[in-house]
């Protein structure tokens, strides 16, 4: 058995363990009934739809969840975590099952962001409402000048190699551990890492094993921090799981790739609107 095979096994057994987790401290919990929205279920499908093929799932999500009102801000980092945590986990298995790269960088790169996502989880689990909103207010407006980026062309296209090694390796893992951490807080990996990985000159078609692989791997780790500590709504987060599965079988499958350039600007000012909504929600907390 090798090394890959492996690290499939790895990441259906964690995310295995994840789900029983979550059924065994949900059934324990009273208050929110679990039954998921039919409208979460649906901002899931389309938002891993298009996860999967390179958009991102954090800042949309996080954006319809404001605009609509679904979830409590300080609950959002948690939601986003659990609920997207088994797409994500599905998207790992496919990715990393038919695109080839070196199986160290892989693991290491994948060891990394879990590491920054278990130190990550236990600080955001235990911050205030208002931090929450600062942090997702910034990471909202991060978020919206890398989809900038991509729709003016100016991010690096990246090299042909499969495999990192010396000084570029170790500052990868670097970067890898703190982008996990920031995804506790709702901070999209897949942008930056998919960026550092083209600063590299790795293929960007290598990144999305590691990427993917990273955060399935990663987010039932944070996830259950949150699910721990009560800091997320089982009712979206429920529906985001079951709507986004098939998202990811038929953007992997079906649909396998559509020109998005369009959807990245209409992403970009909801992104941007968001961000504003949240920040502002901080600035009256703070005046309060």
């Amino acid at each position: 058995m090798n090394a890959i095979t492996l690290l499939l096994a790895a990441i259906a057994a964690l995310n295995l363990f994840f789900i029983w987790r979550w059924v065994a401290v949900q059934r324990r919990r009273p208050g929110e009934p679990a039954r998921p929205g039919i409208v979460d279920a649906l901002i899931g499908l389309v938002t891993n739809f298009f996860d999967t093929l390179g958009i991102g799932s954090f800042a949309p999500t996080t954006a319809l969840f404001k605009l609509g009102k679904r979830v409590s801000d300080e609950n959002i980092p948690g939601t986003l975590n659990v609920g997207q945590a088994l797409p994500t986990a599905a998207q790992g298995l496919i990715f990393i099952a038919l695109v080839e790269v070196d199986a160290t960088t892989l693991i290491a790169m994948i060891a990394a962001a879990v590491c920054g996502a278990a130190l990550g989880a236990r600080v955001v689990a235990g911050l205030s409402q208002r931090a929450i909103q600062l942090g997702m207010g910034v990471a909202l407006f991060v978020a919206a000048m890398i989809f900038l980026a991509k729709n003016l062309d100016i991010l690096p296209g990246g090299g042909d190699a499969l495999v990192l090694e010396g000084p570029r390796f170790a500052f990868a893992l670097a970067v890898n551990f703190l982008l996990g951490a920031l995804m506790t807080l709702g901070i999209g990996l897949y942008a930056p890492c998919l960026i550092l990985l083209s600063l590299l000159g790795m293929d960007p078609h290598a990144a999305f094993p590691i990427m993917m692989g990273s955060c399935a791997c990663l987010m039932p780790v944070a996830s259950l921090r949150f699910v721990a500590a009560g800091r997320f709504s089982a009712r979206a987060a429920l529906g985001l799981a079951l709507g986004g599965i098939p998202g990811v079988l038929i953007a992997a499958f079906i649909v396998t790739s559509l020109p998005i350039v369009w959807l990245r600007w209409l992403v970009l000012i909801v992104v941007l609107y968001a961000a504003a909504l949240m920040l502002n929600s901080a600035r009256r907390k703070s005046v309060l």
